[in-house]
């Protein structure tokens, strides 16, 4: 998960010495940044900027403990989208969320609420973690940015034994929202398509965007981790 050191970051920068600004801001990042960028990025983030969640889906168990893979934030195309909001001047965290593999709405929802929620703050969920999104947009009257769903999963089959999908969903909840975009693909699971085709019919004013060859948004699938069609909804 990615975080950053406001207060360390804040006393650099204050000294006015950019340059370990940058190197400072590069060390929480994770990538190399010049010198003006981590001045734009570091005094956007001290003075509000936006900010964005990366959520993603569900693994079954043995991928989860597997110590060859990757953590969950880290697969497929987040990394990517994260460093693509985090140039474009956006706080992105991809999140990790307990015991994906079993999922319980409770304790992701803890650990999700954990973050500043306001209504600049971009929201992405993959398979599961879209469908969280779906639920606790639902309940709560929170008001978000943009919320982008991928391939989202609402279990129609009722695999789980959690209650994690047991709620309504609001027909009204893009209303809480700047905009709701579902991203999907026809050859995804039946599982997948039957879910975007409730969101389709249960939730007015959703934007739907159909693709023909990325399964199920996993780099297995794509062969890529890149997916500018999801950056360029993000910022349209």
């Amino acid at each position: 998960m990615l975080t950053v050191d406001l207060e360390l970051i804040s006393q650099e920068r204050d000294k006015r010495d950019y340059h370990v600004v940058a190197k400072v801001t590069s060390r929480h990042f994770g990538q190399t940044l010049s010198a003006a960028q981590a001045v734009l990025l570091v005094f956007g983030i001290l003075e509000g900027m936006k900010t964005a969640i990366i959520l993603h889906g569900m693994p079954s168990k043995e991928e989860y403990l597997n110590p060859e893979s990757s953590s969950q934030s880290n697969k497929h195309w987040i990394p990517w989208i994260q460093k693509e909001l985090i140039l474009n001047g956006v706080l992105a965290q991809a999140i990790e969320l307990p015991e994906p593999y079993t999922p319980i709405y409770e304790q992701w929802s803890q650990v999700f609420e954990q973050f500043d929620i306001d209504e600049e703050t971009i929201l992405i969920g993959h398979s599961c973690g879209a469908g969280f999104l779906v639920r606790w947009l639902s309940e709560n009257n929170a008001k978000v940015g943009k919320v982008a769903l991928v391939a989202p999963w609402l279990d129609p089959a009722h695999e789980l034994s959690t209650g994690f999908f047991d709620f309504n969903i609001d027909t009204r909840l893009v209303t809480k929202t700047k905009s709701v975009d579902t991203f999907f693909s026809t050859d995804d699971d039946d599982i997948i398509l039957k879910s975007v085709e409730q969101i389709r019919l249960e939730v007015n004013g959703v934007g739907i965007h159909e693709f023909s060859n990325r399964g199920h948004f996993t780099f297995g699938d794509m062969k890529t981790e890149e997916f500018p069609e999801l950056r360029d909804i993000i910022f349209m």
